[in-house]
């Protein structure tokens, strides 16, 4: 029996479906343009790539991911570069996308693979490009990997910063109780510990404890960092990605180094954000 059959879906909310229809209205939109550029070949990285379907808790019935929302837009990608770290999950996709030369699958940690193999294959001076979306689990990735993103300006890059992992393991009412391990993924995921800064207000409640700032703050922090600390040139507001109780997920953050990018996604973002309020 192979891995692939032992393979449980995962299961997602409707925010994720929105989403999913978010990154693939932009990723039609980036292909057409990249595709009328005869010069340029443009390239789709999906980091957290997954078995390429899910389970929708909504409805219970499949749906696709973002690896083969991408292998059906129209104008096609000229290459797809799909990554995960769980093998089953990646025998799964494998089966799905069948022998096509223009997909490579790599098995392992994103961090190294991005950095060592996948983004030198997209350098400006090779008249490269590339769309890739960073969609992690919880904070599972590494600043490195954002900043070295930014710096290449070859990279329309997709964001999903993990809000409720971070106040579930990291941001903690009192930061001293909060366990060390989640702090050093904080930390590795923001660059560096200046997120003590931004998520706590100098002020102390009455319990002695800094205050903790809202979510929207941090995120505004982040945006900041994106902009001035990886380079990026364009990073509109992000999306508040909410549950079913109104309690945000996460934000889906968009960065480019074009203007044109930059209003497609602020178009995209304005008619989608109202439809994950239930």
């Amino acid at each position: 029996m192979n891995r692939s059959s032992k393979l449980k879906f995962d299961k997602i909310g409707y925010w994720s479906e929105l989403k999913l229809d978010i990154v693939r209205e932009y990723a039609k939109a980036y292909s057409t343009i990249l595709s009328a550029q005869k010069n340029l070949f443009h390239l789709y990285i999906d980091a957290f790539a997954g078995a390429g379907i899910h389970v929708s808790k909504t409805t219970g019935t499949f749906v696709a991911g973002s690896p083969l929302n991408a292998l059906y837009v129209e104008p096609p990608f000229r290459e797809f570069h799909l990554i995960d770290l769980d093998g089953k999950k990646l025998d799964t996709l494998r089966e799905l996308v069948g022998d096509r030369k223009d997909v490579h699958l790599y098995e392992g940690d994103c961090n190294e693979i991005l950095l060592n193999q996948v983004f030198p294959k997209v350098k400006y001076e090779n008249f490269r490009r590339g769309l890739c979306l960073l969609d992690p689990y919880g904070l599972h990735l590494n600043w490195e990997v954002i900043e070295t993103a930014g710096k290449m300006k070859t990279l329309d890059m997709f964001l999903n910063f993990p809000t409720m992992d971070m106040n579930r393991n990291a941001l903690w009412k009192d930061p001293d109780k909060a366990d060390a391990t989640a702090v050093s993924r904080m930390t590795a995921f923001w660059g560096d510990d200046s997120w003590r800064n931004i998520a706590y207000a100098t002020d102390r409640n009455l319990f002695g404890f800094p205050e903790k700032e809202l979510n929207e703050i941090v995120a505004e922090g982040f945006r900041q960092r994106l902009l001035k600390k990886a380079g990026f040139k364009y990073v509109p507001k992000p999306i508040p990605m909410r549950n079913s109780r109104g309690a945000i997920v996460y934000y889906l953050f968009f960065a480019s180094h074009n203007s044109t990018a930059s209003n497609i996604i602020e178009d995209i973002f304005k008619k989608y954000e109202t439809r994950g309020v239930h």
